[in-house]
Order: structure tokens, then C-alpha cells, then sequence
């Protein structure tokens, strides 16, 4: 394992600022796991020393590492508040959203851990190939299919009733959270994954929508809705509160009951 230093002239503007705004900081131990594949066989893991607020995230002292400590660490972001889902990374062994998660909430008085989703083929440090991940989510066909189309001016009419039944999996951000933490997917790459099951039910339980019987021939699959095994793994990875198990079980149901 290698040590990073922290600039002394960093540390300095860091204590400066503490006084002024009177928010405590910490030096927190971040042991990442790196790899490079053009020049490592194996990914290694590398610590670094990294004096933060009590106020930042996670995503935070990636970014102070990255633009102040070691350049060459790579990871994926882009709003940085938890809606494009591009920052999913294990940290402390749990899938989250580096954006959410708040240093003060994680135990400072160890190393925190951080590193690639499990499951998807790793390709440099913290990111990993999704296509798989977005292959399974195309085959579910996550989007609106209806026979006839609304009048003329008018758009398809729903009820709040009809909207509620559906409206806990249009949260999804397709962050890979859910589905990088299912036991089976990590061991089973042919199977679809919480993710894709869970925007299969945005849509088949979506009274505008026309097509849920063909969802639902595509998910009663060997490596469709069966191959859940109820660990709920998923639903406590995800970042957005989707009760992901229960769609899931809700797919089920009406996959025995024809919808």
C-alpha cells in the first residue's frame, strides 16, 4: 500500500479558512482502489491523507485528491446532486452515491474504503463499463407504447390513482446502485438486474401503456424476475428510496396473475 502526501501549502489554506468560518475539519484516511489498465495486472489499493470539512461529501475529497494530491485518479460525476446517478461507487463496502454521502456520516475514525460498483467490468479506477447494465435496461423497452394515439390536441388522460401506482419507479436514475449490489448479477451476467426489472414496472403498470404483456414475456425468463432471490440488497443500495424488492415482487405477481 502507497502513501500520498498532502501539500503543506493546502493544509495551511484549509486551517486558515476553518478559523474564518469556524466549520471543523478533519484529516481523513481515504484508501482508494486504483488501476490502471496500461500498466497495473491487478487493481491496488492507495491511501491518502485528506484534510476535509465536517460539511463535504465523499465526492469532495475525490475532487481534492484528484486536483491537488494525484491527478491520474479517475471517476465519473456530473451534477453532483444526486440525479445523474454518474458517481455510484462502493464506499465502506456499501454502493452509494460518492455526491450524497457525507464524510461526518461515515466513521472518520477509520479509513474510509473506496472503490469501482461490483459486477460491470472495471476499466480504469473507479469507473466501469456500463453497457451491460444499459443493454438489460434497453431490453426491457423502458419507454411508452401505446396502440392509439390521444386526440387530436388532447394528451392521454390519467388518473392520480393510476399515477400512484407506478410512481415509485419512475425515480430510478439508472445509477447501477441497485443492480451492482444483487449477489446474482455479480454472479450471473446474463440476468436483467433490479434496475431494468424496476423501469419494466414504470411502464407496465402504466394504464397509458399498451405493451406491459410483452415486458412481462421478456422479464418470465430464466434470467427474468425468477432470478431474484429477495435479499434486498438492492433496496438499501438504492439512492433514490425505490422500494426495489417490492417492484420487483409486484412484476411477479403480475406476470402469475397475466397483468
Amino acid at each position: 500500500m502507497s502513501t500520498a502526501l498532502v501539500d503543506p501549502d493546502a493544509v495551511s489554506e484549509v486551517e486558515e479558512t476553518t478559523a474564518e468560518t469556524g466549520i471543523q475539519s478533519f484529516l481523513v484516511t481515504f484508501i482508494i482502489r486504483r488501476f490502471n489498465p496500461e500498466v497495473d495486472e491487478e487493481p491496488r489499493w492507495v491511501d491518502y491523507d485528506v484534510e476535509v470539512y465536517s460539511t463535504d461529501r465523499v465526492l469532495d475529497a475525490l475532487h481534492k485528491i484528484k486536483w491537488e494530491v494525484d491527478g491520474s485518479l479517475t471517476f465519473r460525476r456530473s451534477c453532483a446532486h444526486g440525479i445523474c446517478g454518474s458517481d455510484a461507487m462502493r464506499i465502506n463496502g456499501r454502493n452509494r452515491l460518492a455526491c450524497k454521502t457525507l464524510i461526518k456520516d461515515l466513521d472518520i475514525s477509520k479509513p474510509i474504503y473506496v472503490e469501482a460498483l461490483k459486477g460491470l467490468p472495471l476499466e480504469k479506477d473507479l469507473v466501469v463499463d456500463m453497457e451491460p447494465f444499459f443493454a438489460a435496461y434497453r431490453e426491457v423497452k423502458p419507454f411508452l407504447i401505446a396502440d392509439s394515439k390521444p386526440e387530436p390536441g388532447k394528451e392521454r388522460i390519467q388518473s392520480v390513482v393510476e399515477r400512484e401506482r407506478f410512481d415509485d419507479t419512475t425515480k430510478c436514475i439508472l445509477c447501477a446502485a441497485c443492480t451492482s449490489s444483487c449477489p446474482v448479477f455479480w454472479t450471473d451476467g446474463q440476468y436483467f438486474g433490479p434496475a431494468a426489472i424496476v423501469n419494466a414496472h414504470r411502464f407496465i403498470f402504466d394504464s397509458r401503456d399498451d405493451a406491459g404483456d410483452v415486458r412481462m414475456d421478456i422479464l418470465n425468463d430464466k434470467e427474468g424476475v425468477w432470478r431474484c432471490r429477495t435479499t434486498f440488497n438492492c433496496t438499501e443500495a438504492c439512492p433514490r428510496g425505490i422500494e426495489v424488492t417490492k417492484a420487483i415482487a409486484e412484476v411477479k405477481q403480475a406476470v402469475l396473475r397475466g397483468r
